[in-house]
């Protein structure tokens, strides 16, 4: 067995531009990996088997696919023809908006070539828009569907508590509530999201304070509407200490930005086992052989 890990991320800044003819949305984002990370090992085998372990729920680790409609499947299809067995440990909230099967499918990817000692024949894109990122890692602007990644600098580490939900979100359903929300609404994003300078900067500088006024997301409105609920997460995580707190991604785990490791484990308190503690940014995927 050849074992690969890759991580899961979050999307500090994230501006949805308007429905594309290929049904995908032209974005910018700003990604940061974070030290959550996936694991899997391939090996060659008779028949298709998918092991699944790891410190999430019980709940959300029976939530993920054991056959073929698995990414690590298709990112092992991109090298090989060969029947692969895999084991995935997972660190990374299911249906989460944190790109776990992205992380799945990078470490799949990586391994499998090492495995069979060829690349890829295909781009990692064909897998996911945050593949890409989940291979690189550290922190990224991406523009286009999120495929165009420019790394950026970041001065000082970022503490960073995640509050799973176990009712996931569809990520297909989130863009088409923004799209609803914004017709009702007569707004008219621009085709082409700007990059946020600001943020890019504050980065760079390691002001955290800046970090966390300028975090947005344009998919949480939607993401509210469809599990209103998710303002109230928001709203405790405000109250105890978080710097700011966003849905991530899609969602619907929410992603609070803390002072320190201090106010970190103030924030977890507030929410028991729901809350998962960590730090960005993380290197992308590695083979841990």
């Amino acid at each position: 067995m050849i074992y690969a890990s890759a991580p899961g991320k979050i999307n500090l800044y994230f501006a949805v531009g308007p429905k594309l003819e290929n049904g995908y949305h032209e974005v910018c984002s700003i990604y940061l990996a974070l030290n959550l990370r996936e694991t899997v090992g391939v090996r060659f085998a008779d028949e298709l088997a998918i092991d699944v372990d790891g410190s999430i729920s019980e709940d959300q680790l029976r939530a993920v696919p054991k056959d073929e409609s698995n990414l690590v499947v298709r990112a092992s299809q991109l090298v090989t023809e060969e029947i692969i067995a895999y084991e995935i440990t997972k660190q990374v909230p299911v249906a989460g908006g944190m790109g776990g099967g992205s992380a799945d499918a990078a470490a799949a990817l990586l391994a499998t070539e090492a495995l069979v000692g060829s690349r890829a024949l295909s781009d990692a894109l064909t897998l996911g828009a945050d593949v890409p990122f989940a291979l690189m890692g550290g922190v990224a602007l991406g523009t286009g569907v999120g495929e165009n990644l420019v790394p950026l600098k970041m001065k000082s580490e970022l503490h960073i508590v995640l509050i799973a939900n176990e009712g996931g979100l569809a990520t297909p359903a989130v863009y088409q509530r923004l799209d609803e929300l914004r017709e009702s609404a007569n707004l008219v994003p621009e085709f082409n999201p700007p990059s946020p300078t600001e943020l890019i900067a504050a980065l760079e500088m390691g002001d955290l304070n800046n970090v966390a006024r300028l975090a947005h997301n344009d998919l949480q409105w939607a993401a509210l509407n469809l599990k209103p609920e998710l303002q109230n997460v928001i709203d405790q995580a405000l109250a105890a200490g978080a710097l700011s707190a966003h849905v991530s991604g899609s969602g619907p785990t929410v992603f609070a930005i803390a002072k320190d490791a201090e106010s970190a484990a103030a924030i977890a308190s507030r929410f028991g086992k729901s809350a998962i503690i960590t730090t960005g940014p993380s290197f992308g995927a590695r083979l841990e052989n």
